[in-house]
């Protein structure tokens, strides 16, 4: 099967490439730089030249694939109308290149705002609808192209997707603490995030491509819910800093823009997608890696 991977040399996106190449599978990324081209070309994988905004190339690149996985986002988060306008564009572009052709089309999601006072589950549809909305709305209108003969899945990511070199939310917290000399928590540190390994998120998103229902919403969910006190001791005692609390209406001042999710509840179950696929996960846990050292440097 050829597979055809936006954001293929990103975070999650590398590994995913892995695990598909590993599986036998053909792959073409989507490549803006000879760095990132290069990258592709030594793992064994084909490159199309393009970026998010090469609307022309992601087209072709969908139309010519057995399956599609979109992973590439601009993180634009002081800008995130340029964000959310890219990523609606390039999934409507996705989904219109495979409409009656029954093939997958797996995009990344998130977990943010699905659920009040408890984890989220995947029945919850996600609240943002239309082009000014987080991501474009882009969950919604993928799974509106299910009637169109499009295998859409969406694959709702954990905020943290650790590792080593993580250099997503859990580095920036990592930062702030170094920054201020201190581990930081919101509040009383009740607020909780659901965790996931990269590896195990790779392995899901290969699952999705061979197994999950059209209209599917999956968690990539190994842990449901790690407190952010909790965390932010893990990280304190990695660092020898002290733990604090902070307020909430300090949390950006001294996190930065990440602090807007610290100081959210995102905790989620995976129940029905590991029943759904015979997912499995098996990684380090948060906690593991933290204290491992996957921060340190």
């Amino acid at each position: 099967m050829q597979v055809f991977v936006t954001g293929a040399t990103g975070w999650i996106g590398s590994a995913v490439v892995d695990q598909l190449l590993e599986a036998g599978y053909d792959v073409t990324g989507l490549a803006r730089s000879d760095a990132s081209a290069a990258a592709l070309e030594k793992k064994g994988a084909l490159v199309r030249r393009g970026d998010l905004d090469d609307l022309d190339t992601i087209r072709a690149g969908a139309a010519a694939a057995e399956a599609v996985v979109h992973l590439a986002n601009k993180h634009d988060w002081a800008n995130p109308a340029v964000s959310n306008r890219a990523e609606r564009a390039a999934v409507e572009t996705i989904a219109d290149a495979l409409i009656g052709s029954g093939r997958p089309f797996v995009l990344a999601a998130a977990l943010s705002g699905l659920a009040q006072g408890r984890p989220a589950v995947e029945s919850d549809p996600s609240p943002a609808v239309g082009p000014d909305s987080p991501r474009g709305g882009s969950e919604n209108l993928a799974l509106e192209y299910v009637e169109k003969g499009v295998r859409a899945i969406s694959v709702r990511f954990a905020p943290t997707v650790h590792a080593i070199g993580d250099h997503g939310f859990m580095a920036s917290i990592v930062a702030a603490a170094r920054r201020h000399g201190v581990s930081a928590y919101i509040g009383d540190g009740g607020t909780a995030w659901a965790a996931v390994h990269r590896s195990d998120a790779a392995h899901l998103v290969r699952l999705a491509i061979e197994g999950a229902p059209a209209g599917s919403r999956l968690h990539a969910v190994a842990e449901q819910a790690v407190s952010t006190r909790t965390i932010a001791e893990a990280v304190g005692r990695t660092l020898s800093l002290p733990v604090r609390p902070v307020a909430p209406e300090n949390a950006v001042e001294h996190f930065g823009f990440v602090g807007r999710f610290f100081a959210m509840d995102m905790s989620a179950s995976s129940t029905w997608t590991r029943e759904q696929l015979e997912w499995a996960p098996s990684g380090p846990t948060l906690i593991e890696d933290i204290q491992a050292g996957a921060y340190a440097a």
